[in-house]
């Protein structure tokens, strides 16, 4: 089995990351160059996913206070606007409540 480094499509830099140029469609060169590009995906995929997930952390605590505040701006505005069905000469009730769907 070739390893990478010895392969005419993998570039080393000089800090050390590797750049492969490998297609596993059209140039790879033996199965197992298959299974080390699968591996390779899907540790980039859980680096992303734990980036997100921390990312999420940080912001679920400003998520909920945002949350909080558009609720308690949701009630003002009802309860500054409730004075409008409260005197119904007919009676009707709310015609834009939920109910009525």
């Amino acid at each position: 089995m070739i390893q990478c480094k010895d392969c005419e499509y993998c570039e080393i830099s000089e800090d050390g990351r590797k750049a492969f140029k490998c297609d596993p469609f059209s140039n790879i060169k033996e199965p197992e160059c298959l299974q080390k590009m699968q591996i390779m995906r899907l540790d980039m995929l859980a680096a992303s996913y734990r980036s997100m997930l921390y990312w999420q952390e940080k912001m679920g605590p400003m998520q909920n206070k945002l949350f909080k505040y558009v609720e308690r701006e949701i009630d003002d505005i009802d309860e500054t606007e409730s004075w409008k069905y409260q005197d119904d000469p007919d009676g009707e009730g709310d015609e834009g409540d939920e109910e009525t769907i």
